[in-house]
């Protein structure tokens, strides 16, 4: 199957040299398949790996082709949903076993990169902004409730004037600042995982989608390729949006959701700093958010115009160079010089989904624009479930989950018409 190359980026064109693998060809046996090489996918090869079972990796494209390499690479605590409505949904306890995960996440993403010598522009610091002043209520609640009820130390509340001195816009009123969080050239990231899990043995196929699985005799699965076939005792599936058909049960759960990122010319270090003082990855509180961070080598990167419609007639490097100047004025005069998209998969409820299909068939995907820290984690949690302690795995995998209304055919118009309410939302 031929490969599709990387979008064209920022990151594929500053991406590390990683070696072109081959499709698979013929029949393989091993003690996991684990189907995605993004971040979930290589991660759970690598701690599979480290647990000396023998991994394949089936990727349709090539390693970090999807949103681990694409994104906006702001790695964060906590689920997208937050933990208030996590709370709601499997209780105060569990909703802290989750919370705990996330942010041994974080420290995880640090651990490998020193333990394997993962090159890829770490910078710790992280600020969500308001907007408007119940975004400064919002901000300060999360303080109260994540310090007190946490025992999260590392936020503070930054106020308008010492934001001022941070961030050169007058746009924000207030901002909650984590030094525990961060950013990072995520396509590097993805492709140091996927180099340390082969330097322990397992086997990566690029150009090689998953067609189809199914339990084979006795306990093993077999996973087709358009030339091959994997015989696994275990699967792992790590696709995402990008799965389809492979496993259509899972489909149903997640929509893929477009958004947009810009990367501006070299500005210069000097005029870098000027924008973003502490180099901090900045992310605001509207429902449709603005994000952005400074890259190595001083540039601007500037997210955030997202697309439920699954249409492509509008132009999105126009609106989010628009959105960018909304913030940065002062760079009106600044050519943008990568300009990409890529699609985020989402759930109903905003909660991270794991789960099995069947008893030695897992699945993670759901992570609804937090899987930069997340979805690293979550690959050890998969090699656990495999190797027999499941305890962790479990929890999240008790997070309830909805189908999206509307079936396959009506389920995105619907998703459309409830955005709209977010929107009007972000502008009262």
């Amino acid at each position: 199957m031929a490969r599709e190359p990387y979008v064209t980026s920022y990151y594929a064109s500053t991406a590390r040299a990683a070696p072109e693998r081959a499709a698979l060809e013929g029949a393989l046996d091993c003690d996991v398949c684990v189907v995605g090489a993004g971040i979930a996918g290589c991660s759970s090869a690598l701690h599979l790996a480290e647990r000396g079972l023998s991994v394949v990796v089936l990727e349709e494209h090539r390693v970090g082709w999807g949103a681990s390499g694409r994104s906006g690479a702001q790695a964060i605590f906590g689920v997208a949903c937050g933990q208030g409505k996590l709370s709601r949904l499997i209780g105060r306890s569990e909703a802290r076993a989750v919370w705990d995960v996330s942010i041994e996440g974080l420290s995880l993403m640090r651990e490998l990169m020193h333990r394997y010598a993962i090159d890829c522009d770490w910078v710790s610091g992280h600020l969500q902004t308001a907007v408007k002043e119940r975004h400064g209520r919002e901000l300060a609640a999360e303080l109260a409730q994540l310090r007190d009820g946490y025992g999260y130390e590392s936020l503070r509340y930054m106020s308008r004037e010492e934001l001022r001195a941070v961030l050169a816009t007058d746009r924000y009123l207030s901002g909650l600042y984590d030094s525990n969080s961060g950013h990072l050239h995520p396509l590097n990231y993805t492709l140091g995982l996927a180099r340390a899990a082969e330097s322990l043995g397992a086997r990566i196929f690029e150009g090689s989608r998953a067609h189809s699985f199914a339990a084979a005799s006795g306990s093993r699965v077999r996973i087709a390729t358009a030339h091959g076939e994997v015989r696994a005792r275990h699967l792992v599936l790590c696709g995402n949006v990008y799965l389809g058909a492979t496993a259509p049960q899972l489909a149903a759960k997640i929509m893929a959701v477009a958004t947009y990122i810009v990367a501006t010319e070299p500005l210069g270090a000097e005029r870098a700093r000027q924008l973003i003082a502490n180099n901090t990855a900045v992310s605001d509180m509207n429902w449709v958010l603005d994000y952005f961070r400074r890259s190595a080598d001083h540039r601007l990167l500037f997210g955030g115009r997202v697309n439920y419609s699954g249409l492509s007639t509008f132009d999105a490097p126009t609106a989010t160079r628009t959105r960018m100047l909304k913030v940065f004025p002062q760079l009106k005069d600044v050519r943008i010089e990568y300009a990409w998209g890529g699609e985020v998969d989402i759930t109903l409820n905003r909660a991270p989904h794991f789960g099995r299909l069947a008893p030695n068939v897992y699945f993670l995907q759901g992570f609804s624009g937090h899987g930069i820290a997340l979805t690293g984690i979550a690959g050890k949690l998969a090699a656990e479930a495999v190797a027999g302690t499941a305890g962790r795995f479990d929890v999240f995998a008790r997070i309830p989950h909805a189908n999206f209304p509307g079936g396959m055919a009506l389920r995105r118009p619907a998703l459309v018409l409830a955005m709209l309410w977010y929107r009007i939302k972000d502008l009262l």
